[in-house]
């Protein structure tokens, strides 16, 4: 084998081991072009958030998802007021508390979220929250994305 050749196997299995050793993202991508709006560094067991105005009843509703190998799963939500798609009946396995401004806090959820999707308000709008971060989902996706989350 020749140096040359030698130098080129060297550093192919640099590439591949740097690519097999790289830590999936949070990929968030257009649901019907898939074309990609950011990828998120986010350490598996990590969590992140996503919060919105309810269209019912016009509250802050969060929803608290942690990352588990390739998959994402919905531990926790936070609202303040019932509404249609807000928790009524709680599992019997979830926690509910009442925070200090009169929030619900559901815990313990855990339910594999096999399709994360948010359509991106045009009234209010969708704020993400991963690593301490505020990401705005009408500035980076625009208004009416279906934005799409996944670990990649």
């Amino acid at each position: 084998m020749t140096a040359a050749a030698a130098i080129l196997v060297v550093a192919a299995l640099a590439l591949l081991g740097l690519f097999l050793l790289r830590e999936p993202k949070l990929v968030l991508s257009d649901q019907d072009s898939g074309r990609v709006f950011a990828r998120l560094p986010l350490a598996d067991g990590d969590s992140f958030s996503v919060t919105f105005r309810h269209s019912v009843n016009k509250s802050d509703v969060t929803e608290i998802y942690q990352r588990r190998g390739k998959e994402i799963w919905l531990t926790g939500c936070v609202y303040y007021g019932f509404g249609a798609g807000v928790a009524e009946e709680l599992d019997p396995s979830w926690t509910l508390e009442t925070g200090e401004n009169g929030e619900m806090i559901l815990g313990n959820i855990e339910m594999k979220m096999n399709d994360l999707s948010y359509i991106v308000g045009t009234v209010y709008d969708h704020i993400l929250e991963i690593g301490g971060e505020k990401i705005i989902l009408n500035q980076l996706c625009g208004k009416n994305a279906k934005v799409h989350f996944s670990v990649r």
